[in-house]
């Protein structure tokens, strides 16, 4: 009988190529980073058994990969770069070369067992491209109004303000954008409503949740925490107890969170008296509210997963 070993594939992304390696078989090739590329590569791996393809994000240069072989259902490990780096030390890897990254991420894949996910809806995928350009367009503005404040030029001050209603059209133009892909999509409709329902939660706040979140209502709480970078992390050493802190996770979604926080943590009484006792315990006033962050995110992802609405009393 022959025994069919699972390979774990590691592809490096480039804006012109794709770099695949398969490990244990030792195979690797090179494809073009493209349509026709993508097509050769899965053709590729079509005569192996694939438990994993490792990759790392590369901004607009993956997208149309990772797409493309989550179509093919081809099971995608999305790699954080630093955790790959790290690898790569740890075994005294200290080359950095295409060809070797791919090698690097086919054994990562293989020895550590990374978790297979779905890449997210193609609705999703639109609007997260939206969300970050609106992000961009907010910056964009503050910084329009810095600007506007100190111009001492009548002709500079008219342009400025011209700038900042163009940025407030464009703002206007994306959330409209955002709305429509919303209605256009039910599911993630009823699921807006859901985080909506929670209070201090507005519509800017929750589709940063859909969008930064998309596993939520579908993972533990614990992993949610960790995921958003709001569990605390120890830092002890035999006798040494060190002081605990967050770190890492998803910046962006930290910070749709942190206005609701400071809401709930003066309006809603369960939250009130969790921010109220951790004040009075010697909390900082950010670490309280970190709490609070960590409690609309597991209450989030609890209403999410049985599919209801908030009611008085959830905290």
């Amino acid at each position: 009988m022959t025994l069919i070993v699972a390979q774990s594939a590691g592809v490096d992304i480039s804006k012109d190529s794709l770099d695949a390696h398969l490990h244990p078989a030792g195979r690797r090739r090179r494809f073009s980073n493209d349509a026709k590329g993508c097509a050769a590569l899965i053709a590729w791996l079509g005569d192996v058994t694939v438990a994993r393809i490792a990759f790392e994000p590369t901004g607009a240069y993956h997208h149309a990969f990772e797409r493309r072989l989550a179509a093919a259902g081809l099971p995608l490990v999305k790699v954080n770069p630093r955790q790959a780096r790290r690898f790569a030390e740890a075994l005294g890897q200290n080359a950095k070369t295409d060809p070797i990254d791919a090698d690097l991420l086919a054994r990562f894949a293989a020895l550590l067992e990374p978790p297979v996910r779905p890449v997210v809806s193609a609705a999703l995928d639109t609007m997260k491209e939206l969300h970050i350009a609106r992000r961009a367009l907010v910056k964009d503005r503050v910084a329009a109004l810095n600007r506007e404040s100190t111009r001492r030029s009548a002709l500079l001050k008219r342009q400025a303000r011209e700038r900042l209603r163009q940025i407030d059209r464009q703002i206007a133009a994306i959330d409209a954008a955002l709305r429509v892909e919303l209605s256009a999509d039910p599911a993630l409709e009823a699921r807006f409503d859901i985080l909506q329902s929670i209070p201090g939660i507005g519509a800017a706040t929750a589709l940063a949740i859909l969008i930064e979140m998309p596993e939520l209502g579908a993972i533990e709480h614990r992993s949610a925490a960790s995921l958003a970078g709001l569990a605390p992390i120890a830092r002890d050493s035999g006798r040494t107890r060190g002081k605990r802190f967050i770190r890492g996770g998803r910046a962006q979604l930290r910070h749709a969170l942190y206005m609701p926080a400071l809401v709930a943590a003066r309006c809603n009484p369960q939250l009130k008296a969790k921010y109220e006792a951790l004040r009075a315990a010697g909390k900082p006033p950010k670490v309280a509210i970190t709490a609070v962050m960590r409690k609309i995110l597991i209450l989030a992802n609890a209403l999410l997963r049985d599919r209801r609405t908030w009611t008085p009393g959830l905290a």
